[in-house]
């Protein structure tokens, strides 16, 4: 996982089509920069205040999109104290790109809660995850 930065992390500007029914709201396409194969789709509820934290993947590249609500979402390396923070959701609708190899959490910013899609490279794996507690990375969720 050497040479990985945090300005690998790529965010993308999404479509958010209005249709008279109801807004028709991109995700990722094919063809999209960040597109790195298809090994599955989840949805993941966060809870206004709640923070998830910290996960990471050893060879999944991860797609994550907030449909509903706004996220918080907070990134970094081994060795250092660098943090990237990036919110996405209603108020800034895009897609994050992370790579395998960068520690990640985040946490829910609106009532009731925000609805995570992640459209992941590969399936899921237990053996691929590797996880920290929440105190194991000092960051003020604040």
């Amino acid at each position: 996982m050497g040479g990985m930065n945090l300005d690998d992390i790529l965010i993308t500007p999404l479509a958010r089509i209005a249709t008279s029914g109801g807004d028709v709201l991109h995700a990722m396409k094919q063809s999209d920069a960040g597109y790195s194969g298809f090994g599955e789709a989840y949805f993941s509820w966060v809870a206004a205040g709640a923070v998830k934290a910290w996960k990471r993947h050893t060879r999944m590249t991860m797609n994550v999109v907030v449909p509903v609500g706004q996220a918080r979402f907070v990134f970094r390396l081994d060795g250092t104290e660098e943090f990237r923070v990036e919110e996405i959701g209603v108020a800034r609708y895009a897609r994050l790109t992370v790579p395998p190899g960068i520690w990640f959490g985040f946490k829910g910013l609106l009532e009731p809660q925000s609805l995570v899609l992640n459209i992941a490279s590969i399936p899921h794996d237990p053996n691929e995850v590797e996880r920290l507690t929440l105190s194991e990375i000092k960051y003020d969720w604040n």
